[in-house]
């Protein structure tokens, strides 16, 4: 009996186990305390409400601040979504959104946000940070376009698939070899994000992977920009496994991106 009721525990436990990839939503309510001295520096956030890409995230966080390094600017990594105000945001140049997913700033956490693009601080969002876990109208009509409705899955879910490049000579696809076809986790969107007033940078060739009838998009778009804004804002789907940010080229659109969002 006392073997069955141990068993039975073990059991519960495992079903009542957390998921990693959703943690319990959280709000940030005490600043961190930041590095002195910091200026015009990138800030990398990758706090998540929604989704938690925990496969990517460690080794983002590292490139990203050794892009930074290699860019001769300092960074600041965190998970703290309360480091958005307007005292502490005065000391970056870039936001970096590193899979942030969920809806994680509070109501004055945003408004900081906003403020910050407003005055033609710079955005880099990655991946996650552009899923359908961001309700926020301001967010969705200023930094992605666009809504996300889902990824292959099952054995498709990670596929080769040729990136065409529709502005090389747009700043941030500088240096990209071609051909491309990485291996990822190719998001799909209700929209082709240029109807709505974004600047595509490079799509996927549908003919190159396997999207599914209820995904494919034709025009699919990848990377794009928010050339409306008076802050550079940058997005890119790409980047779901740790392999993705050690890929040559897109290690180059990761420096460029940041270099351009940083003016």
């Amino acid at each position: 009996m006392r073997k069955m009721l141990v068993m039975a525990a073990l059991l519960t436990t495992a079903q009542t186990a957390p998921n990693p990839h959703l943690p319990t939503a959280t709000y940030d309510v005490v600043a961190p305390v930041i590095p002195a001295g910091l200026r015009h520096a990138v800030l990398i956030v990758s706090k998540t409400n929604g989704w938690r890409h925990i496969e990517h995230i460690p080794h983002s966080n590292a490139v990203l601040a050794d892009i930074a390094r290699g860019l001769g600017r300092q960074s600041y990594v965190t998970e703290n979504a309360a480091v958005f105000n307007d005292e502490q945001l005065q000391h970056f140049d870039v936001v970096v959104l590193n899979s942030a997913s969920g809806e994680f700033l509070t109501q004055d956490q945003r408004a900081a946000f906003m403020r910050f693009v407003t005055k033609g601080g710079g955005v880099v969002a990655l991946h996650a940070a552009g899923d359908d876990s961001h309700k926020e109208a301001w967010y969705k009509d200023t930094v992605i376009g666009t809504k996300f409705i889902g990824h292959p899955g099952g054995a498709d879910q990670f596929q080769p698939a040729r990136i065409v490049v529709d502005r090389p000579h747009h700043p941030v696809m500088a240096g990209v070899k071609l051909p491309w076809s990485p291996v990822d986790e190719w998001y799909s969107f209700d929209a082709n994000p240029a109807a709505r007033g974004m600047t595509v940078l490079a799509r996927i060739d549908e003919a190159s992977y396997r999207p599914g009838a209820k995904l494919a998009m034709g025009m699919h778009p990848v990377i794009w920009i928010n050339p409306s804004s008076k802050a550079r804002i940058f997005y890119s789907a790409l980047g779901h496994q740790p392999a993705a940010y050690d890929d040559p080229n897109y290690r180059r659109i990761l420096v460029n991106a940041i270099r351009w969002a940083g003016k």
